[in-house]
């Protein structure tokens, strides 16, 4: 089965890092014969092609862009895939629909969907992304629930002292893109009620600046390492005491299975994301957006008892194992993709 992986990302993101997870372990399946259309971005292209991956790059540029849509469909007509499955707007939208593929676009968020009303199914990571497609009245048999799986690397713990962090003191992580959805003011307001824990906050965005100018304001310049944007969320989670996930708004929270896949505790607040996948005290606690007092309290209380602590991460890599994890993520897509393929033949 021909299938092409198309994602017209950014240069850095954590959908853009998980189109390469995913991507190269379906390139590994024997049933197979995959093929990626991407923007141009060179570290991406490299990464899928050491995989193993026949990786081809486009400009993937506004409406305007005639040429490079040009470019881009010619060689996807040539490719001549069985499946299209296209990552996000950008990729959805300079698609088409074609009688000569199944074209099945994939949802990391509430997005508006006006731009993906020309597919044939669609998978959605959340149980409520699927929801928001269903009720804009997407038909729910060609809607389909598939999470995503956490990079599954083993890793070496950086040293605590690393980025001039008191060898002593609880260590925290956070990590994402630096907006406003993400929430990490309210963590900084939540990290002054905890005096003795330091914060390294990885991640690059719109907000660094005013961020910045927060830990100022409220005299966190000495406990907050603003680290910039990392590949390695998943050492540094194997670094510290306790990952929380702040969001006002998140699609599913894919750091929650890097959490669970790493033995790190996770404190999160009840976005739509990690409020679906947590079973709060079982896997992780959940406390209300928006919250400052319920999130220190609730990191306050994962630093104070080991037990609670490793009751979490038990609970957590439960969870993954049985639901999350890459072996049973890559099955659910074959499965998907063969019954795609078997209702086209019928």
């Amino acid at each position: 089965m021909r299938v092409a992986q198309v994602l017209a990302g950014a240069e850095q993101g954590g959908a853009e890092n998980f189109f390469v997870r995913l991507v190269s372990a379906l390139n590994a399946r024997p049933e197979l014969e995959i093929k990626a259309f991407i923007r141009n971005h060179e570290h991406r292209l490299q990464a899928l092609q050491a995989n193993g991956v026949t990786t081809a790059g486009f400009r993937f540029g506004g409406r305007l862009d005639w040429p490079g849509h040009w470019q881009y469909r010619r060689a996807l007509k040539q490719f001549q895939p069985d499946i299209v499955m296209t990552w996000m707007g950008r990729a959805s939208g300079t698609t088409p629909h074609s009688r000569d593929y199944a074209l099945v676009n994939r949802l990391g968020h509430y997005y508006n969907l006006k731009y993906y009303r020309h597919a044939d199914y669609w998978v959605g990571i959340s149980r409520g992304i699927c929801q928001h497609m269903i009720d804009g009245g997407f038909p729910a048999e060609r809607v389909f629930y598939i999470p995503n799986f956490a990079d599954e690397t083993p890793v070496t713990p950086l040293p605590r002292t690393s980025f001039a962090t008191p060898a002593e003191p609880p260590l925290i992580l956070a990590a994402g893109r630096l907006h406003e959805n993400k929430g990490f003011d309210v963590l900084l307001h939540s990290l002054q009620q905890i005096p003795d824990a330091t914060l390294w906050l990885a991640g690059s965005g719109p907000e660094e600046a005013s961020l910045k100018a927060l830990c100022r304001q409220l005299g966190l310049e000495q406990r907050v390492r603003f680290l910039g944007w990392r590949n390695d969320v998943t050492t540094l989670m194997a670094s510290v005491d306790l990952f929380v996930c702040p969001s006002r708004h998140e699609g599913l929270g894919s750091i929650v299975m890097e959490s669970w896949a790493h033995g790190c505790p996770i404190v999160a607040t009840a976005s739509q994301g990690p409020g679906e996948a947590i079973t709060d005290g079982v896997s992780g606690l959940l406390t209300p957006i928006d919250d400052a007092d319920a999130l220190a309290r609730a990191i306050q209380r994962v630093l104070d008892s080991e037990e609670l602590r490793q009751s979490l991460i038990a609970g957590g890599e439960r969870v993954y194992r049985e639901g999350y994890c890459r072996d049973h993520i890559v099955a659910e897509y074959l499965r998907l993709y063969q019954q795609i393929a078997n209702q086209r033949a019928a």
